[in-house]
């Protein structure tokens, strides 16, 4: 499963991912694909990515708090570092009476590849 992930350029859906894994002649169960990436993001292994309407795409990322870009029209999707939401996040929770535990963020646009096709 991650050396499946580690091919991916961007992210992939669980289905997808097992086409792949069934293509290249693993005999794996897509309940077991879907268990299995679940498993891994629950653990921090891959990020779980909403851009899909009613489909998780999954994605195997660099280590540490980060944010994701992601192109709805070729869903390529960039990491950015470099959070400063927290003092920001941190006032809005105290007005409303929340503590912030933790945050993501996923924007969702265009890249300017797709813009200039």
């Amino acid at each position: 499963m991650l050396n499946a992930l580690t091919a991916e350029p961007n992210d992939a859906t669980a289905q997808e991912i097992h086409g792949r894994l069934v293509a290249r002649g693993d005999a794996v169960g897509l309940a077991t694909v879907y268990r299995t990436l679940a498993l891994l993001s629950r653990h921090g292994v891959v990020d779980a990515l909403m851009h899909h309407a009613g489909e998780v795409c999954y994605r195997l990322c660099s280590e540490g708090h980060h944010h994701h870009l992601v192109c709805g029209a070729c869903h390529r999707v960039v990491e950015l570092g470099d959070c400063d939401l927290d003092g920001w996040l941190s006032g809005l929770a105290a007005e409303h009476g929340f503590t912030v535990s933790a945050h993501t963020v996923e924007v969702t646009g265009t890249c300017a590849d797709c813009l200039a096709a």
